[in-house]
């Protein structure tokens, strides 16, 4: 079977009306592509984008731009998108660049964000993806864990990554800009490039993704996808979506992260349908859903922090009739908010599982509708052997008892799973064990099979769509000089799913006090991400320990929660981020 009739079979199934036949379509279709073998090379850029795509609708739209402040707005075609992306693999070719090479993407949402991750796929360049709210020492880390051998930024970023290179001693062949900075080449001059571009000879097995994650213990982990594992394996995602070629699709979400390339780039261009990226700086909801409904989006992805902003506003002003479906991913979303939006546009928000070492896994697919049950992250994708394990490893078939998701290896492999931690075999070990896949996340499964999600296995903090590993939170305020010992946790918040909370221990002859606290906040400012840094501080003399003395985490979480459900007074000592007007931001 050749890749592209794939394609063009994911595409019918997703036309179809009748649920009951999607479904069982659905089910055939992965069963035979799990059965498969992969051919030996694959390009996607090539094969799917511009043989199947380009070449049957290339006067059509691919991607729809807008700034939400100015309400500028850009359109580019099949064949315009693909020209553009060929222009920027042209100008890193001519810097040297070459297949197996990487490219760091430092980008917010603008066109070129697309246009960099297309030529990255069409060169067999390996594109790392870097978020936007990086720190000097994030950038640094990452420069010495994995050279760049090329960069593409935003005008804004390029002191703070030029300071990184020079830290690192690290010399990329080129470093492009959005934008003008001396010493990096314009996005504007790669126009005067070459709109055609020969595609690299890629295996299936070639790395083409790496994504910095965080985990447990250590510094961010690195996953690696190939050059099948994503734009194939987001078959999966684009079926869980039910996205059609006529569709116009919207994710609110930032470049940086895997999500961003499983919505914004190959859930929608796996089959046709048109992408697009709204830019702005602050979520205004109102401004938002007047850019979503002025560009008829029928699609709509956003994390459940977006949808909990969206259902307390007025919409009565907005015409929601092409809103077809609308979809959530991230944390589990609780019913109420579902309720509301499908009273506020006639959609049910379909909840969907997945991770940045996979495509989407688990999820309400579109047959549910009507049958969804709130709460649930509904059945597992057909691409995907899922199963629930107890902690001794066997499998668990008792209704509603909880347990480890994990995927099963020895029927077959999915194909949208990661291939490696890349130089991290003991991180490997941990999480591929006995033919299975460990997620790190829990789960139940009801009576009827719906999923319900329980929360991590680990301690990992999942705050706002986030991953907040606890060891990097820690190494920070460990940096005080105030600091003896500290534990961070995620704490139940209802708009961000958990918060971040640090429990710190002082120093001999310090105390705790407001200006205390105000510095580690700023200590943790000005080393990590954003979205990273404790929202709450609680001074204490002691943590839960076990006997060999590592931190009970989980012992902290449920102190947390067992004082938050009865309502007992707050520590003395605790101090929260929103209450200090001396911060610059209290988001």
């Amino acid at each position: 079977m050749g890749m592209e009739n794939l394609y063009r079979e994911v595409m019918d199934l997703n036309m179809m009306d009748d649920n009951d036949r999607k479904e069982a379509a659905a089910r055939t279709f992965f069963g035979k592509l799990n059965s498969m073998e992969l051919p030996e090379y694959f390009n996607w850029a090539e094969e799917i984008f511009e043989g199947l795509h380009t070449r049957e609708r290339g006067d059509k739209a691919a991607l729809i731009w807008a700034d939400i402040a100015s309400k500028e707005s850009k359109t580019y075609t099949y064949k315009e998108f693909g020209a553009n992306g060929n222009r920027c693999l042209n100008a890193l070719r001519g810097a040297g660049v070459d297949k197996g090479d990487n490219l760091y993407m430092m980008l917010p949402i603008v066109p070129e964000t697309w246009f960099t991750s297309y030529a990255c796929v069409k060169g067999g360049i390996v594109n790392v993806p870097t978020a936007t709210t990086m720190t000097l020492r994030e950038m640094e880390f990452r420069f010495q864990t994995y050279p760049p051998d090329s960069i593409v930024a935003a005008e804004v970023f390029a002191d703070l990554i030029d300071e990184a290179l020079k830290l690192t001693n690290a010399t990329p062949k080129i470093k492009i800009v959005a934008g003008s900075k001396q010493g990096w080449k314009s996005f504007s001059d790669l126009q005067n490039e070459g709109a055609e571009a020969a595609a690299a000879k890629t295996k299936s097995s070639d790395l083409l993704f790496c994504f910095f994650t965080s985990g447990t213990t250590g510094l961010p982990k690195r996953v690696g996808h190939t050059a099948t594992s994503y734009p194939l394996g987001h078959l999966s995602t684009s079926v869980m979506a039910g996205l059609r070629t006529g569709d116009i699709h919207h994710n609110l979400g930032a470049p940086g992260w895997a999500k961003w390339a499983w919505s914004s780039f190959f859930a929608p261009l796996n089959v046709g349908a048109t992408a697009s990226g709204f830019s702005f700086t602050v979520l205004d909801g109102m401004a938002y859903l007047d850019c979503l409904t002025s560009h008829k989006i029928s699609v709509f992805c956003a994390p459940p922090t977006a949808w909990r902003a969206f259902i307390n506003l007025d919409t009565s002003q907005f015409d929601f009739s092409n809103l077809r479906q609308s979809i959530g991913a991230g944390e589990p979303l609780n019913p109420e908010v579902i309720t509301r939006w499908h009273k506020m546009t006639g959609t049910e928000i379909r909840d969907f599982y997945g991770q940045t070492e996979s495509t989407a896994m688990i999820g309400n697919a579109p047959w549910m509708n009507g049958k969804m049950r709130k709460g649930s992250f509904g059945h597992p994708s057909f691409m995907y052997d899922v199963a629930l394990v107890d902690d001794d490893g066997k499998e668990i078939s008792t209704p509603n008892e909880p347990g480890h998701i994990v995927v099963r290896l020895d029927r077959w492999r999915s194909i949208g799973l990661f291939t490696e931690y890349i130089g991290n075999p003991e991180k490997m070990a941990g999480v591929f064990v006995n033919n299975y896949y460990y997620t790190g996340d829990r789960a139940s499964i009801d009576e009827d099979g719906y999923w319900w999600f329980v929360g991590r296995s680990d301690d990992v903090i999942k705050s706002s769509d986030y991953r907040v590993g606890p060891f990097e939170v820690e190494s920070a305020l460990m940096e005080h000089p105030a600091v003896a010992e500290t534990a961070v946790v995620g704490v139940p918040d209802e708009k961000r799913h958990q918060l971040v909370k640090a429990f710190v221990i002082l120093k001999q002859g310090q105390k705790p006090s407001r200006e205390l606290a105000l510095d580690l906040f700023r200590t943790t400012m000005g080393i990590l991400a954003k979205f990273k840094i404790p929202r709450i501080i609680e001074f204490v003399t002691e943590v839960p320990k076990t006997l060999s003395g590592k931190i009970r985490r989980v012992e902290l979480r449920d102190i947390e929660i067992k004082r938050q459900s009865t309502g007992a007074q707050a520590p003395k000592e605790e101090y929260f981020y929103w209450d200090f007007p001396e911060l610059s931001s209290k988001k």
